[in-house]
């Protein structure tokens, strides 16, 4: 996957904040439908995650989300617990909300955001030990690029290679 570069990174991250800042209710007012089994409790901290960062959440319960995946275009190797949809974006498992603003923010031509798997410390999956380090993809049926990477709840800087 092609990772964008430093200089990029960071002009795309401060005209987004500088954006956020200066209109606080674009992402607050958004509305996020999660599509979650009835049985997942990670789920209900992650909705729990949105609605603190200002999210208006619904919950949609299905016994199998595949279909909601294969209609929204998720690929199966980007597939996690949950799928949610917020002005015609797809997210995809443990997406941290900071992401999410940044993407109704910057508004790129992609199906959505993705967190595969279930890595600890990720919203939603908090634990006592040592958080994980996972990528935010951002996808589409086409491709996939890291969008922004973590360790547990704290974004780390991507750098140039």
């Amino acid at each position: 996957m092609p990772v964008m570069s430093s200089p990029r990174r960071l002009v795309h991250s401060l005209i987004a904040a500088a954006l956020f800042v200066a209109s606080p209710l674009i992402a607050m007012a958004e509305t996020v439908t999660v599509h979650k089994t009835p049985w997942c409790g990670c789920c209900g901290h992650w909705v729990t995650h949105l609605e603190e960062a200002g999210f208006d959440v619904v919950v949609e319960e299905a016994e199998d989300l595949g279909p909601v995946r294969a209609e929204l275009g998720v690929p199966p190797q980007l597939m996690s617990c949950h799928t949610a949809e917020v002005d015609g974006y797809v997210v995809e498992g443990h997406v941290p909300a900071d992401e999410i603003k940044r993407l109704l923010v910057e508004r790129p031509d992609a199906t959505g955001l993705s967190v595969p798997g279930m890595p600890m410390g990720s919203p939603g999956m908090e634990t006592p030990r040592a958080p994980d380090r996972y990528d935010v993809v951002l996808f589409d049926s086409e491709r996939a690029s890291i969008f922004a990477t973590y360790v547990g709840a704290e974004p780390v800087p991507l750098t140039q290679d």
